[in-house]
């Protein structure tokens, strides 16, 4: 099995298509095998040369009620009352402190997340 570093982005997308025709390899096989080796050096590249900007904090507050099934509603008791709940939703009131520690300990949002400008 040889497998080359991945040097520029020909060297990426090639690695990249190569994983997709890999992606039904069973653990392993050498084919399970090369996918795992090219997959590790895939997300090294991406770490150096495709940094992903972390969330707002709304973005992260929507991700954690898909993930949970959450609805508005249900964020009431965390950030006030229906038309609250929908003024943070929509970027028209910002998070008081209190908002921020009940969303942390409820949802296990990172502080610094819901802290950080948007």
């Amino acid at each position: 099995m040889e497998v080359k570093p991945i040097k520029n982005d020909r060297d990426y997308r090639r690695a990249l298509k190569e994983v997709g025709g890999l992606m039904g390899a069973r653990a392993g096989t050498p084919e399970g095998d090369r996918l795992d080796v090219l997959a590790t050096l895939i997300e090294s590249w991406e770490e150096k040369h495709h940094e992903i900007d972390p969330p707002t904090a709304i973005e992260a507050i929507r991700f954690a009620m898909e993930r949970r099934g959450l609805t508005r509603r249900d964020l009431e008791p965390l950030i006030g009352g229906r038309s609250r709940v929908s003024e943070v939703l929509n970027h028209k009131r910002p998070l008081t402190l209190q908002m921020i520690r009940r969303l942390h300990l409820e949802l296990g949002i990172p502080a610094d997340v819901l802290i950080r400008e948007s």
